[in-house]
């Protein structure tokens, strides 16, 4: 007798299944399948993320042992590991790339009065990437090294609620600034860069759209001080500058003023000198909007440590890329179930209990909800006394 949903069932009932057909009409994904549709398969690899499988026969051994629950969960017949490979093989990876940019944009609604520690009313984005290490002979289309693949993974994290916004593909040999030619970038935000996106012609791309960017200057970087803003240095500041550049190519790229902020990180025991075109922002704001880009690294190492993107299913670029927007779509879709239930819980901890009750029949909000029970003994209460001397 089947009473209520399974845990599984309940996740995936947050998943747009409107928006998805969209997607897989789109690359006519289903055309000439009988039985083992897209659905089927991102239900599959949706399953392997949350569970931490490690191969395509690990998927398929513990799907079939939940093989009565497998109806009630959404699964539509038995699941064979080569018909899976084959799915990845083949189906249109764009398809899973779209339909994780239509859970981002619902993602960044919700989380849009998200506070990440500074007061702001301007989006603010932080732009890496990161690199997944292959085995250049078992991967040979990933390019990186003479004897050693990689893909990269280019990434823009909105800081409210560290939600990807916009996320970029290549193999490894891709340099980390080229992204910048085919982000699109957002009137009016701010974006928080490392130097290695230090590249002036595009940066006055940026500048003109409009938008604002805080990066790391180099050494090298040839400036000329136009004038100074008084700074207190005891809170580490060590100047505010406007400046202009007196490279050749430099100047000519971007021929207008910058802001060149110096500021000493006690922490770290070291200097950092910001640029930027945001000239209204107080010059510690600034020092402290560039440390928030840490959270696009642990945003990286979070992702690699708890979801399947280090080790692949598949062989070929379109299974691999497959893999991972799918992934990236899991980790948006529990953000999304996380703040539409109003769970206080991490993204760590509902990704644990997941794991462990997949295809319990259970409360989904009543699992994940933090509960703390406990017994309290008055020992001043009044009772009558059945028996008094």
């Amino acid at each position: 007798m089947n009473v209520g949903k399974t845990v599984f069932a309940q996740v995936m009932d947050f998943l747009p299944k409107h928006q998805f057909r969209r997607c897989v009409n789109r690359y006519q994904g289903n055309h000439r399948v009988r039985s083992f549709t897209c659905y089927d398969q991102y239900l599959c690899m949706a399953f392997a993320q949350l569970t931490y499988r490690e191969s395509l026969r690990d998927i398929e051994c513990c799907l079939r042992a939940m093989g009565k629950k497998l109806y009630h969960s959404g699964f539509c017949g038995t699941v064979s590991r080569t018909t899976l490979a084959d799915a990845n093989e083949t189906r249109d990876w764009r398809i899973y790339r779209d339909f994780a940019h239509r859970l981002i944009i619902t993602a960044k609604k919700l989380y849009a009065g998200e506070d990440f520690g500074i007061q702001l009313q301007e989006t603010v984005y932080a732009l890496d990437a990161s690199t997944i290490d292959l085995c250049l002979s078992v991967f040979p289309w990933a390019k990186f090294r003479k004897t050693k693949g990689a893909v990269k993974l280019h990434t823009l994290l909105d800081l409210r609620g560290n939600i990807p916004s916009f996320v970029h593909i290549t193999d490894g040999k891709v340099h980390d600034v080229n992204v910048l030619d085919i982000l699109i970038p957002e009137i009016g935000a701010i974006y928080i860069m490392d130097r290695g996106y230090l590249d002036f012609e595009r940066l006055f791309t940026l500048n003109q759209t409009p938008a604002f960017f805080i990066i790391r200057s180099k050494t090298n970087t040839k400036v000329r001080r136009l004038y100074s803003q008084a700074v207190d240095r005891s809170i580490g500041l060590r100047c505010d500058q406007v400046v202009t550049l007196t490279g050749y190519y430099s100047h000519k790229h971007y021929p207008e003023k910058l802001r060149r902020i110096s500021y000493y990180d006690d922490l770290q025991k070291r200097q950092l000198v910001f640029l930027t075109n945001n000239f209204n922002l107080p010059a510690l704001t600034v020092a402290e909007l560039y440390r928030c880009r840490w959270q696009v690294e642990l945003f990286f190492k979070w992702i690699k440590q708890h979801l399947r993107i280090k080790a692949f299913y598949g062989t070929s670029e379109n299974a691999v890329k497959t893999q991972i927007w799918i992934a990236i779509s899991v980790y948006v879709l529990v953000a999304i179930m996380k703040k539409q239930l109003g769970i206080e819980q991490s993204l760590y901890t509902i990704l644990q209990i997941l794991n462990l009750t997949l295809f319990e029949k259970a409360m989904l909000y009543q699992l994940l909800e933090i509960t703390s029970y406990r017994n309290e003994n008055d020992c001043n209460h009044i009772q009558l006394k059945l028996f008094e001397s």
